[in-house]
C-alpha cells in the first residue's frame, strides 16, 4: 500500500470544523501517514486540544478563515484564496475535502492550480431535505456550486446510493464523472468495544445527535412522555451539546423534562463509548439527510440494537428485524410503536445488539474504509 518514490506525497484534508478531524478522519490521518504520505490538515478555529491531537497522529495542522454557516462564494471569495496559497506553499499533490464548504471552496481552489481533488460528500444535510422553502431555495443554490466545483475532481465518494442519485437526477454530475462509495466514516472497533446486552428489570433508550428538530430529537422526546407514564421503570437518555440553530432544542425544555425525571439530559459527552455500554437501545429518528450516521456506527460496534429512520443514510446501519427497527420518518406512533416492542420484548435487545456488531464488523471497520480511500489516492496520484 505504501507510496513507493522517495518524496512523500503531500495530502490536504480539508475540514470546516477542526474537532471533526479528530472524531472523524483521526484514524485515517494514521492510516495516511503509515502509508508513507505526509498529511496537512486545514480547518479555521483549531483548539490547543486539536493543534495537539492533530500533531500527535504525525500531521501538520493549519488554520484558514471560514464562516461555518451561510454558503456565499463571494463572501467567502477569500477563503478560497487562502486555500489555494495553502496548496502552492506545501505544494500540495493531492486534496481530500469533506462537508458542503471544504468541499465546494476546496475544489474551485485545487482547481485553479490543477491539483488532484477526491471529494468526500458526507450527507446533504438540511438545504437537501425539500422541506421548507427556504431549504429549496438553498438546494437550487448548493447545487449549482457543487457542479461548478467538482466536474473536474478524480473521484467523488458518497457514502450512500441515494446522494448518487439525487446527484445524478438533479444533473449536478454525470455518468461518466468517477464515482466511489464508502460505508460512512467507519467505525474504530478497537476504541468502540463489545459489550453484550443484559436488561433485567429496566429498558434504557439513548439519543446522540445535535440537538436540533431534524435530527428528530422532539421526536425522541415525546416519545419519552408517552411511554415514561406507561413503564416507570423505562429510561430515556439524551447526550448532545446545547445549539444556537434556528432549530435547536431549547435548553429549558430538556431541563424541564430531565427535571420531572422524563429524560436524562446528560449535555455534551467525550466518552460515548461508556454511554452505549450503559445503556440498551440507540435511537435516531432523523429526517435530516445524512451520509451515515457516526453515532449510529458506534452504536452498532458497542452491540447496542438500533430504532431509526427508513431515509437516506440512516437506513444503511437497520436490518430490518435482525439489528434494529426502522420507522417512517416524522412518524411519532412508529417511533413509540419500535420503542414499545423492545421494553415488552427485552429478550430480543441481546440478540440484537449481538448482530449490530457483526454488521459493525462485515461492513463499517474503519480499516476496511480507510483502506479504500487510500487506494482511491494512490489512483488519482499515478
Amino acid at each position: 500500500m505504501k507510496t513507493n518514490t522517495m518524496q512523500k506525497k503531500r495530502v490536504l484534508i480539508i475540514a470546516s470544523f477542526a474537532g471533526s478531524l479528530i472524531r472523524f478522519r483521526g484514524d485515517f490521518i494514521k492510516s495516511l501517514v503509515a502509508n508513507g504520505f505526509e498529511v496537512f490538515t486545514a480547518s479555521p478555529s483549531y483548539t490547543e486540544e486539536d493543534l495537539q491531537l492533530i500533531k500527535e497522529r504525525g500531521a501538520h495542522p493549519i488554520e484558514f478563515n471560514l464562516q461555518r454557516t451561510g454558503l456565499n462564494p463571494f463572501k467567502d471569495f477569500k477563503s478560497i484564496l487562502e486555500l489555494k496559497s495553502i496548496m502552492k506553499e506545501n505544494k500540495i499533490d493531492l486534496v481530500f475535502p469533506y462537508t458542503v464548504k471544504p468541499v465546494i471552496y476546496g475544489s474551485l481552489a485545487a482547481n485553479m492550480i490543477k491539483v488532484p481533488v477526491i471529494s468526500l460528500i458526507t450527507g446533504l444535510g438540511f438545504a437537501f431535505t425539500g422541506l421548507t422553502r427556504k431549504a429549496r431555495i438553498l438546494q437550487r443554490f448548493n447545487e449549482t456550486l457543487y457542479k461548478l466545483s467538482i466536474r473536474k475532481n478524480k473521484f467523488i465518494v458518497f457514502q450512500n446510493k441515494d446522494d448518487y442519485q439525487l446527484f445524478l437526477d438533479r444533473k449536478v454530475i454525470s455518468k461518466k464523472q468517477p464515482v466511489a462509495f464508502v460505508s460512512g466514516s467507519g467505525v474504530n472497533l478497537n476504541e468502540f468495544t463489545f459489550k453484550e446486552k443484559n436488561p433485567a428489570d429496566k429498558v434504557s433508550f439513548l439519543l446522540i445527535a445535535r440537538l436540533i428538530k431534524e435530527k428528530g430529537i422532539s421526536l425522541y422526546m415525546d416519545a419519552a412522555r408517552a411511554l415514561k407514564p406507561k413503564y416507570p421503570n423505562a429510561e430515556f437518555h439524551v447526550i448532545g451539546a446545547l445549539e444556537t440553530s434556528p432549530s435547536a432544542i431549547s435548553e429549558d425544555e430538556l431541563h424541564e423534562l430531565h427535571e420531572k425525571n422524563i429524560i436524562v439530559f446528560h449535555g455534551r459527552q467525550m466518552d460515548v463509548d461508556k454511554h452505549l455500554h450503559q445503556r440498551d437501545i440507540f435511537v435516531l429518528p432523523s429526517y435530516y439527510r445524512e451520509g451515515i450516521p457516526r453515532t449510529t456506527l458506534e452504536a452498532l460496534a458497542c452491540g447496542n440494537p438500533i430504532i431509526t429512520t427508513d431515509s437516506v443514510g440512516c437506513r444503511e446501519s437497520v436490518k430490518e428485524g435482525v439489528n434494529g427497527k426502522l420507522i417512517e420518518p416524522q412518524n411519532l406512533e412508529a417511533l413509540i410503536d419500535a420503542m414499545e416492542y423492545f421494553i415488552t420484548n427485552p429478550d430480543k435487545i441481546k440478540e440484537m445488539g449481538i448482530n449490530s456488531r457483526k454488521y459493525a464488523e462485515e461492513r463499517f471497520d474503519v480499516n476496511i474504509i480507510n483502506n479504500d480511500l487510500i487506494e482511491l489516492i494512490n489512483k488519482s496520484l499515478k
